[in-house]
């Protein structure tokens, strides 16, 4: 079960905390803490539109990007084995090992 909601565009994973026994929203890829909390699944909704619109609000506000940056490069850490069966399966589809692993990962981040 994957427990993350579109909210306005904005991808935000949810969680129940049993300590305060509410549910609770964090969104991803911003450029800071933009969480929400409630205890129905139609009000988390609420909670998070009213949470990002005061986030992306604040941005404008301070001139600040609301989204995080990503450079594009990330070192990727694999058991030798690993790194050997991903440059033949590269190699055998005509792709550089950079090729493969970017296709694969666009891949399951669509699905995602």
């Amino acid at each position: 079960m994957k427990n993350v909601i579109d909210i306005e565009g904005h991808k935000a994973v949810v969680a129940f905390d049993p300590d305060i026994r509410l549910f609770r929203g964090e969104f991803l890829g911003l450029a800071g803490g933009a969480d929400f909390y409630a205890d129905t699944v139609d009000t988390l909704y609420d909670e998070g539109r009213t949470s990002l619109r005061v986030f992306l609000d604040m941005c404008r506000e301070k001139g600040i990007e609301p989204r995080r940056s990503y450079s594009g490069r990330f070192n990727v850490r694999l058991a030798p084995e690993t790194h050997a069966a991903a440059a033949i399966a590269a190699a055998a589809n005509d792709l550089s090992l950079n090729e493969w692993v970017a296709e694969a990962i666009e891949t399951a981040a669509k699905q995602g």
